[in-house]
Order: structure tokens, then sequence, then C-alpha cells
């Protein structure tokens, strides 16, 4: 039996689809079984699977009748899995060859944690821009308080213990968009898993026209915030208004806070923190870290004037 399995789900992916399998065969650790799962795509992406599963025996294949999305894909994939250990991998993008082993030796090391992700780089289509390198927080604490107000994760590169996942049933299949982050959540009200992230770079994730996410930014971004109210008015126990949501979208995407939004921001990650703590997301302990991220993120959203003062005090005053 295989310790790990990696599920690709595949819809239209034959321009990059081969990169990215052999991006898995690749792996320093062997242990793994690849499902491929073929969301009835209509180019060449099957028959490039069919020639890969011929040259190596760790490749399964599937096919669905028609396109159903990526969640049905995923959760096809899972049904069949045999691994303690299952991780994603789209069809579009390119793991570093050690991400398997990095994250195998992290979870056999720390079997109190759930899942573990890393960080990534995103570039073009053709690999030859680089636009940005998303840095992910190394301790639960962080990486749950950014699941609402920043980038808990690079969700392509999560591996979990097979077990939390079926313990939820899988993915929602009725999700269009933001699938990754209802399974978080769902994972964080039922089972109260532990995630880590590793510092390294585990993922090259491509940002292309042909790709969900740029072309439908914007559902994606609606989607995100329509999952994240509800989920923070059951953590609160008390109504949430959209304006709180708004606020942490725009911590997330490093945007400016008015004062008074600034004072409102302050309030809301107050709430939150005392949430976490009180629902045992996050341990006790773990607050006097959460508040000096809070005080990071606000000094960051606050106006460039204030930044300078702040800038200052810190290196003439020492505080």
């Amino acid at each position: 039996m295989p310790l790990v399995s990696v599920i690709m789900p595949v819809y239209n992916g034959e321009k990059y689809l081969a990169e990215a399998i052999d991006s898995i065969l690749a792996q320093t650790f062997t242990d793994f079984e690849l499902l491929i799962v073929d969301d009835g795509s209509t180019d060449s992406s099957a028959e490039i699977i069919r020639a890969y599963a011929a040259q190596d025996s760790r490749i399964r294949s599937f096919r669905l009748a028609e396109n159903s999305g990526s969640s049905t894909a995923r959760n096809r994939g899972l049904s069949a899995a045999k691994g303690d250990y299952v991780t994603l991998m789209d069809c579009d993008d390119i793991s570093v060859e050690t991400r398997l082993q990095q994250q195998v030796s992290f979870l056999n090391a720390n079997p109190e944690i759930g899942a573990v992700g890393g960080c990534g780089r995103a570039v073009s289509g053709d690999l030859a821009i680089q636009y940005f390198r998303q840095d992910s927080p190394q301790t639960h604490a962080l990486s749950v308080m950014n699941v609402f107000c920043g980038d808990g994760f690079v969700q392509a590169s999560i591996m979990y213990r097979r077990e939390f996942l079926v313990s939820v049933d899988g993915y929602e299949a009725s999700l269009s968009f933001s699938e990754d982050l209802d399974l978080v959540l769902r994972l964080l009200f039922e089972t109260r898993i532990k995630f880590a992230n590793l510092p390294e770079d585990l993922l090259i994730f491509r940002r292309h026209a042909g790709s969900k996410t740029m072309r439908h930014r914007k559902s994606a971004v609606t989607a995100s915030r329509e999952l994240r109210r509800p989920a923070l008015e059951r953590l609160c126990n008390c109504p949430v208004q959209m304006e709180t949501i708004d606020r942490f979208m725009t911590l997330r995407s490093y945007g400016k806070l008015s004062w008074r939004q600034r004072r409102a921001a302050k309030k809301d990650l107050r709430r939150l923190i005392d949430a976490l703590i009180a629902n045992s997301w996050v341990e006790p302990e773990d607050k006097p870290l959460l508040v000096a991220e809070m005080n990071r993120r606000l000094e960051r959203a606050s106006p460039r004037a204030w930044q300078q003062f702040m800038h200052w005090r810190r290196h003439r005053l020492g505080f």
C-alpha cells in the first residue's frame, strides 16, 4: 500500500499536463500513487493520461462521463485513495522534487498535526515571469487566524492525513469556487484539526489566462466572502456585518484602511482572536502571538504618515 495518494483532477489540461505529471514522477519520495481523474475533458488530456499510465504502475486513472467540477473529481480520487496521506496536484502546476519528502517527514515526526502545507511561487504560463512568492505562516495559530484575514495556506500544497478528509466526506460538490476554503473551515469546526506550514517553496503555481482562478477571479472573491461570513458568525456566536468581512479582505490584499476603519478592524480582530481561543481552535498561550500579528497587520494597513511615525518611534525611542 502506498503511503501517499496524490490526486490530480484534469479538465482540458493538455497544455501543461505532462509537465505536472512529470513533476510528481520525479519526486525524491517514491512511495506514492498518482490518481488522475479526467473530468470529462474534450481535448487530448485522456490520451496523455493513458500514455503515462502505461509507463508507470504508480498511476491510476479515472474518467468522469461529463465535466462535473473539480470538487467531484477530487472526491472521485479520494474514494479510490489508499495512502495514509493525501495531497492534491493541479494539472497546470509543478511540484518541487522534494515536496512529498518534506511533507511526509514532517507528518511522521509530528503526529499531532493533521495537515501540512508550504510556500509557493506564482509564475506565468511559460514560467518566464515570476509574479510573487506566497509565504505561509508556519504555526497553526497564525494559519487559522489567516483563514479569515490573510493567506493561511497555498491551498494546492496541503498534504492531509486521509482520516480527516474522510471524516468530513471530502469536498463540497455543490461549490464551484473556494472549495478549498470550505474544506478547511469544515475541518476546523468538525475535527479541530491542527495545521502547519513549511517555510520552503513546495509548489510552482501558474497564473495564466486559461486558469480557473484568472478566468473567474471576481466570482472566486465573492464566493470566499460569502463563505467567511457565516463561518465567522458561527465561530463568534453573533451576527457579523459584511463590513467586517470587507475589512478582513482589505487586510488580506495588503490594502489601506481609514482611521475609522482601522479602529473597527482592531475590534474585529480582537473578537476573532477571542473566538478562536474560546472554540479551542488555538491555545490560550497563542494569544500574544496573535495580538502581535494583529498589530502588525493594522500598522501595515495604516496611512503612510502613521507608518513613518511608528518606524521613527521604534528606532529612536525603542518601542
